[in-house]
């Protein structure tokens, strides 16, 4: 694939953020591409980078402590949105490319009904007039599967389930038609059966409207249930890409073989008692190992890995691994 065909493009990514223990780079070298109506999975534990690669992409960073590496790049339409100023931003943040974040609470504003935060968003980046936004509101409150709209529409957060916030949500990304939708742990927070149906309608929504979508989840599961293709990170760093089939069937990178090994099994599949976990702690982006970041943990490890820092290396078949011993198909 060819950088022209790719809607967003993200090359040699760095951020970091000044501590009281000084700078720290948070995610290093991250690189890939977003096409035109997929939906691209980024996985990987508790702090590996997914949000911050997330949040980079709509510069929504602390200003006063985050900073850009200076060789990264995030290529949008003709920008680079990781040096871009303020004002190109605004343009393009809500309306070119939104975000769904994890707990709609806090995306939502708790004063104000649904309808107005719904209007507030269409007014700032279309030109409808008062009567059209509201026509506008209560179509995407009915995409999103929000029975009695008009009722919603004049109601308060507090007065909807998590799920139906979560719509909500959905419904205020989508409205201006954005060609880029970031949704960062969008179904964390809801029970099994709710998730299901915001997962169902997000990729509904893509097929429907072509939208691009950049999932963020530490969930396999859902990866497996709707992405095309996957990202793995590891303490900052990007260790495998693949298309999500061949990812599941035959992992590379040692990391991702035993993320999908810890996954619960059931019926038949379930031949052991014991879940299989992956042993030893994630480093500390203070005393990242000079070689490998995954070599603690990996049972493959070898002297190479110590010694010297694997690289992105690339596959025939577009697959990338950041392993000097990438497993067979063995």
């Amino acid at each position: 694939m060819t950088t022209s065909e790719a809607l967003l493009t993200v090359n040699n990514l760095s951020v970091g953020f000044h501590t009281d223990r000084g700078d720290v780079t948070a995610i290093e070298d991250v690189s890939f591409e977003v096409r035109a109506g997929e939906i691209l999975g980024i996985v990987g534990e508790s702090g590996c980078g997914k949000s911050v690669t997330s949040r980079s992409i709509m510069r929504l960073l602390p200003k006063r402590n985050s900073f850009i590496g200076p060789q990264s790049e995030i290529q949008f339409d003709g920008h680079n949105l990781a040096h871009a100023d303020e004002r190109t931003m605004r343009s393009i943040r809500g309306d070119r490319i939104a975000m769904i974040f994890q707990e709609p609470m806090t995306a939502l504003n708790p004063v104000f009904t649904i309808g107005w935060q719904l209007d507030e968003a269409l007014k700032y980046h279309t030109t409808l007039d008062k009567s059209q936004r509201h026509q506008r509101a209560i179509e995407m409150l009915k995409a999103v599967e929000i029975p009695n709209p008009e009722l919603r529409y004049h109601e308060y957060p507090h007065q909807l389930s998590g799920g139906m916030r979560q719509r909500v949500v959905i419904a205020m990304a989508l409205c201006c038609d954005p060609e880029l939708l970031i949704a960062d742990e969008p179904t964390t927070a809801l029970d099994v059966t709710i998730q299901a149906q915001i997962l169902r309608l997000m990729d509904q929504l893509r097929r429907k409207t072509k939208t691009a979508v950049v999932l963020i989840t530490h969930d396999l599961g859902v990866i497996a249930q709707i992405c095309d293709r996957v990202i793995v990170m590891y303490a900052g760093q990007i260790v495998e890409t693949a298309a999500v089939r061949s990812l599941f069937k035959r992992p590379q990178h040692p990391y991702t073989k035993a993320l999908l090994e810890s996954i619960p099994k059931t019926g038949r599949e379930q031949h052991q008692t014991r879940l299989p976990t992956i042993e030893g702690i994630v480093p500390s982006l203070f005393e990242l190992p000079a070689g490998c970041r995954f070599q603690d943990r990996c049972e493959f490890r070898q002297q190479q890995c110590v010694d010297q820092e694997p690289q992105l290396g690339e596959e025939v078949d577009g697959r990338k691994v950041r392993c000097f011993f990438p497993l067979s198909e063995a």
